[in-house]
Formats: C-alpha cells, structure tokens, sequence
C-alpha cells in the first residue's frame, strides 16, 4: 500500500467532492421547482396536464440517467444546432431526472393530507391555490422530508455518471489520479470514504430536520 500517494493528491479529490457536492445541491434544487409544479399538474383536474405530467414522469423515471445525459449533451446539439457546455448539460439532466422522482415524492406527501383540510380551507373563503399554498403544502413538506432527504443522497452517488461528459467531480477525479498513479485500490477506496462521509452528513442532517419539525408539532 502507498498511502502516500492519496496524501499528496487529498487537496485535488476535496476539489471533486466539492463539485459533486455543488452538482447536487444545483439538481435536487431545480429538481425540486420543477417536481413541485409537475406534482400540481399531476393531481390537476385537467386532463391534458395530468397526461403531460404522467408523461414526463413515466419517461424520466423509467429510462437511464446515463442516456438522459447522452441524449442531453450529444442528442440536442443535434437539433437545435447548439452544443451546451458540459456543466449545464450535467446539471440540466441531474435536475430534470430528479424532478421525476421529486414531483411523485411532492404527489404523495400532497394526496396523504386529509382532503377535508382542503374543504375547509375553501370555506373559509381561500381560492384552491391559497389554500394549497398555506394549508396543504407546509403539512405535507413535513412528511416529504425523509424521501426528500433519500433523494438528495441518491443523486449525490449517481451525479458520478456526469464524469462520462468530462465534468470533473469526486469519481472522474478518482479515475484521472488513477491513471497517473496506477493505484486503482488505494484511490478508490478514497473516493468510496469520501461519498461515505457525504451522504452520512447528509443523513444526519435530514435526522435533525425530522426532530425539529416533530418538536414544532408539539408547540
């Protein structure tokens, strides 16, 4: 073993961390706009919006991300004539495939509420999105913590895949140090430590947020 080796390079594989970490924030971010208004459209009493939104969750929770990114970053150029640099192409498939997940996370939470809280609201004189708004959403954010934690560290291990359009986070970064040190176990091993500390960081955290809200129920 050549410790040594991960020592000298620690400063370069924190540079990737970072990166995957900025990735994730950026997608589960976006990812979490878009599944909010893709969960209202779903449960919509229009036709057409719940089939455009069915529609897009099917297809983005039902394929790979690994060729969502293809088709992003080497599909579009195709069409439109633009190529996209690879920092927006990653975040863009990270964060729609992300609100996929996120907007049926948003369409359980929303549909577990009690419906008479909505009828209520609404004889009080509150329009559907008022009452949506103040009444349903803050109960059922409450219960989406946990799926919602679940998914920001999911994306956080599959942001890896945006290594393969040369986007330099923690796994591209691992394999590069590879390739010039020849020492794929002591490398990897790293990089597996370092997604480790990540997502039980973020586990931890989620923890402490589920506390807190349930000691704000009691008040």
């Amino acid at each position: 073993m050549r410790w040594e080796i991960i020592i000298d390079r620690i400063p370069i594989l924190l540079q990737g961390a970072l990166m995957t970490v900025e990735l994730t924030v950026l997608a589960v971010g976006i990812g979490t706009v878009i599944g909010l208004f893709t969960s209202l459209f779903r449960i919509s009493k229009f036709g057409l919006s719940r089939f455009l939104a069915a529609t897009y969750i099917d297809f983005f929770r039902g394929t790979p991300l690994l060729a969502q990114i293809y088709l992003i970053y080497f599909g579009l150029p195709q069409l439109v004539g633009y190529v996209p640099n690879p920092w927006i192409s990653g975040v863009a498939a990270l964060s729609i495939n992300s609100g996929a997940y996120i907007a049926e996370i948003f369409r359980a939470g929303i549909q577990s509420i009690d419906k008479g809280q909505m009828e209520a609201s609404r004889s009080l004189g509150m329009s559907y999105g008022q009452a949506m708004r103040y009444v349903i959403l803050p109960q059922a954010f409450k219960r989406i913590v946990p799926p919602l934690g679940n998914e920001f560290i999911a994306m956080l291990k599959d942001s890896s895949l945006v290594s393969v359009i040369t986007l330099q986070e923690l796994m591209l970064t691992g394999r590069t140090i590879v390739g010039s040190t020849y020492r794929p176990f002591e490398v990897y091993i790293t990089v597996a430590v370092l997604y480790l500390v990540m997502t039980l960081s973020i586990s931890r955290l989620i923890a402490f947020l589920e506390r807190r809200l349930r000691t704000g129920d009691l008040h």
